[in-house]
């Protein structure tokens, strides 16, 4: 082997992780509504996970995962969104950074939430090249490509680099119709959950949301073509995932199947046993930090990091998979949206076909209190249709009704968990076992639920919290007001 060729060989790989935000969907996994040619290649030609899970769907505490490897009830402040990040949790970010890695973001990193000063949790910010223009209003002018290029130009030669690419798409807001003005069709549309009706402006809302995925995707597209112009491709490992779940109701913020289950595809040229593989092990976002530091050849030991609570992918790529046969999800305080602070609590066991969820406190309201717009649901066309529905009404006591302590659901039979089977005779067994191994290793892992001390999630930023709770009162009060004055 010559000089360079064993250069070559000993070379560490580059890491490109493509993070969306608030993407369910792509057409690799079928979905005809939209487009996304670039993730479908990378998966044709790598792994299409079909079972990964973020423990927590919403921006902050989900992003928190993938950079610490531990679970949202083992993150303190970082289980709640919009947190101060507590300074005793180093980021992988972090850690292949001071392990020679050159790093950096673009669009969203770690957000929304108080940064500990002096660090950089995703890296040095790529953020000040704009486009001149976008396909629709409500997408950001973040010119993703141009900031990945000049990192590039910035990274010394001899680095190895890692880059986030975190596209601020198909966050709200859209712009209404901009699908039909871009030539998608209601024909299109083979994703329309039962739960939201099937009024013109949910269909709109819905391929507006298409446009803003498949920007997505062109960036990533656009990316890909430069590394493989400046002859890096062939040794960078590609992760395509989203943060968590679409903007719309029942989903982002949920603890259901299709508001934590998300696109994930890794392409890793010639490092893939049997790429085109599809996998449908269970797995986590509490994987990618341990996966990411084994990429980077970095034990665990010497990472500085807390104990990680994920296992590195690497018996997927390997095509020796180990044991992965559950996972687990649920949830704190995401937007402000009831008294006191108070979040809604959950925690959730999905194994083989079924998810159990236990709702620690069912007199709360999960979408938030009526006096604050059911605000643990993003505002949306989708949203205004739903809330004309009447309470006791099927479609507005899924989207915002309150929930029983306990709920069973088989994901095969009720993809849109709309039965509940907590209280059927014939799962009552099953439902027992779930419920016992979720709790047992909850305890494992010192969730505070478990010893009686759940109460630390409300408190974690109260002050700061409980003031934007008692704004948005104030700002929903006042536009009912003033629609009653326009009639």
């Amino acid at each position: 082997m010559s000089l360079s060729a064993l250069a070559m060989a000993q070379k560490r790989p580059n890491i490109l992780f493509a993070i969306a935000d608030d993407m369910s969907h792509a057409s690799a996994y079928g979905f005809k509504f939209l487009r996304t040619p670039n993730l479908d290649k990378l998966a044709d030609t790598g792994l299409k996970f079909n079972s990964m899970y973020t423990p927590s769907s919403k921006c902050a505490p989900s992003r928190a995962v993938i950079l610490t490897g531990r679970n949202p009830w083992q993150l303190e402040a970082a289980a709640n969104h919009q947190p101060t990040w507590p300074v005793k949790f180093k980021s992988v970010v972090e850690v292949l950074t001071d392990n020679s890695y050159f790093t950096g973001f673009t669009g969203k990193g770690w957000n929304p939430g108080i940064h500990p000063k002096r660090r950089n949790l995703t890296g040095k910010t790529y953020n000040k090249l704009e486009v001149e223009s976008v396909p629709a209003n409500g997408i950001h002018k973040f010119d993703y490509t141009g900031n990945f290029k000049q990192f590039m130009n910035e990274k010394p030669e001899d680095e190895p680099f890692f880059f986030w690419y975190g596209c601020k798409e198909p966050h709200r807001g859209y712009e209404f119709k901009s699908g039909v003005k871009h030539g998608k069709q209601f024909s299109d549309l083979d994703f329309l959950p039962t739960f939201w009706g099937a009024s013109e402006s949910v269909k709109h809302d819905i391929l507006d949301y298409a446009i803003e995925v498949e920007y997505f995707d062109q960036h990533l597209g656009n990316i890909l073509e430069y590394l493989r112009e400046i002859g890096e491709l062939e040794n960078t490992i590609i992760i395509v995932t989203s943060d968590n779940a679409m903007p719309f109701p029942r989903f982002k913020g949920h603890p259901h199947e299709f508001a934590t289950r998300v696109p994930f595809v890794v392409n890793w040229p010639k490092k893939i046993a049997e790429p085109g593989r599809e996998v449908n092990a269970f797995t986590s976002f509490v994987d990618i930090a341990p996966t990411l530091l084994e990429i980077a050849d970095i034990p665990q030991g010497k990472s500085n990091m807390q104990k990680i609570e994920g296992e590195s992918l690497f018996d997927i790529f390997q095509n020796k998979s180990k044991k992965r046969d559950y996972v687990l999800t649920g949830r704190e305080r995401n937007d402000c949206v009831r008294q006191n602070g108070w979040g809604y609590p959950v925690r959730s066991i999905h194994r083989g076909n079924l998810v159990y969820m236990y709702n620690f406190e069912p007199n709360r309201w999960p979408s938030g209190e009526p006096k604050t717009g059911y605000r643990d649901t993003d505002w949306s066309p989708t949203k205004s249709v739903t809330l004309e529905e009447k309470p006791g009404t099927l479609i507005f006591e899924l989207c915002y009704g309150k929930r029983p302590q306990e709920e069973l659901y088989n994901i095969a039979q009720d993809p849109e968990c709309h039965k509940n089977l907590a209280d059927e005779k014939s799962y009552l067994k099953r439902k027992e076992a779930l419920k016992k191994e979720l709790f047992a290793k909850l305890r494992h892992q010192q969730d505070p639920r478990m010893f009686g001390n759940g109460d630390v999630f409300d408190q974690y930023d109260l002050e700061r919290r409980n003031k934007s709770y008692l704004e948005l009162v104030e700002t929903v009060k006042r536009t009912a007001e003033e629609k009653k004055h326009k009639k």
